[in-house]
C-alpha cells in the first residue's frame, strides 16, 4: 500500500474498524487516530482547546462538534500527521465531515484519499459483542466463539470468574445499533459521494478484511 492523504474508517460498533485502523496505519506508517487520543493528547499538552475539552469531558457532557474539529486541527499540524492519518471514530456527523473538508480545504494540505466503509449484518454484530466475556479479577478478555477459555466460565490466567457486560447484552446491542444507523445515515451519504468511498465485507477474520481493505487502498 503507498500514497499520501488521510484515510476515514467507518462502520458500527463491533465490525472491527479499530483493529484495521492499526493494521492500516502501521502498515503505512501513518498515526492511528481516533477522537479519544485527540482529546486526550490536546488535554495533557494543555493546550487552550485541550483545558476546554477536559472541562467538558470532567461534566459528563459530550464534547461538542467545535471543540473535536479545534483538537482535529490540532493534531493535524503535528509533525507527524504530513503524510496523513487514518481516523478512526471521526468524523461521527455530517456537521463533523463537512468541518474536516473545509479545514483541509483551509490549510492547503492533504485532502481525504480514502472512505473505507466495513459493512457487517447486524446480527453477526451481536454475535461478536454478545460473545465477549471478561475476568473479574484481572480483566482478561475472552469470546465463547473465537477465544474461549481453557475452561468454561473460568480465566486461564488467574482462575476468575468470566462475566458479561451489561453494555454486551444482546438486547443492549441491538439498541446501540439502531442509534447507530440513525446517526450515521446520512454521514455516510455524504462520504458516498465523494471520491475515494469503497464498502468492504467485514466478515471473515482480520487479516482477510485488511485483504480487502488493500485491494482499495493500493
Amino acid at each position: 500500500m503507498a500514497g499520501t492523504g488521510h484515510i476515514i474508517l467507518l462502520g458500527a460498533p463491533g465490525v472491527g474498524k479499530g483493529t484495521q485502523a492499526k493494521v492500516i496505519a502501521a502498515e503505512l506508517g501513518l498515526p492511528h487516530v481516533s477522537t479519544g487520543d485527540m482529546l486526550r493528547a490536546s488535554v495533557a499538552a494543555g493546550t487552550e482547546l485541550g483545558k476546554r475539552a477536559k472541562a467538558v469531558m470532567e461534566s459528563g457532557a459530550l464534547v461538542n462538534d467545535e471543540l473535536v474539529l479545534g483538537v482535529v486541527a490540532e493534531r493535524l499540524r503535528a509533525e507527524d500527521a504530513a503524510r496523513g492519518v487514518v481516523f478512526d471514530g471521526f468524523p461521527r456527523t455530517v456537521v463533523q465531515a463537512e468541518g474536516l473538508k473545509a479545514l483541509l480545504e483551509a490549510s492547503g494540505g492533504l485532502g481525504i484519499a480514502h472512505v473505507i466503509h466495513i459493512i457487517l449484518d447486524s446480527e453477526e454484530i451481536v454475535e461478536r459483542l454478545s460473545g465477549r466475556r471478561v475476568c473479574r479479577d484481572c480483566g482478561a478478555i475472552y469470546h465463547v466463539r473465537f477465544q474461549p477459555p481453557k475452561h468454561e466460565g473460568r480465566c486461564d490466567r488467574c482462575g476468575g470468574e468470566l462475566f458479561q457486560r451489561d453494555d454486551d447484552r444482546p438486547e443492549v446491542i441491538r439498541y446501540r445499533l439502531a442509534v447507530y444507523e440513525k446517526e450515521t445515515a446520512p454521514l455516510v451519504a455524504f462520504y458516498r459521494q465523494q471520491p475515494g468511498y469503497a464498502e468492504v465485507d467485514g466478515n471473515g477474520s482480520t487479516a482477510a478484511v485488511t485483504d480487502r481493505i488493500r485491494c482499495f487502498l493500493e
